[in-house]
């Protein structure tokens, strides 16, 4: 058996996926996103890569997966259900755990640097 080789971010090709929001969970805007998942882990529970969204705001769920993002360009915010708001931009990391439920807005074109691990 083949040990697994270091993946690095300046030579791979990631997949690229083009999407919107969901209808029923877009609020405003047209945020068009791309991911780019450049790494899949060999379970399928752990990938990383880079995210970027236009303007808009949408419901958000994390049942079953965490994440930690790295704000590269933009500013977003993320509301939780129960009314707490916080604001990222560029240079700033965060992690959104498993359980959080509320709103993501993207305030300026963004691109985030994202790594999410699927939980049980």
């Amino acid at each position: 058996m083949l040990a697994p080789s270091i993946v690095s971010f300046d030579s791979a090709t990631p997949e690229r996926e083009e999407s919107m929001p969901e209808g029923d969970k877009l609020i405003s805007g047209t945020p068009l996103q791309l991911t780019e998942n450049v790494y899949e882990g060999a379970s399928g529970k752990f990938f990383t890569g880079f995210w970027s969204s236009a303007p808009g705001k949408w419901h958000v769920n994390y049942e079953g997966e965490e994440e930690f993002c790295h704000i590269l360009e933009g500013e977003i915010e993320l509301t939780s259900d129960a009314g707490e708001v916080q604001r990222f931009s560029a240079g700033d990391r965060f992690v959104v755990p498993a359980g959080f439920k509320g709103t993501w807005e993207t305030i300026e074109p963004c691109k985030k640097l994202y790594v999410i691990a699927l939980v049980d």
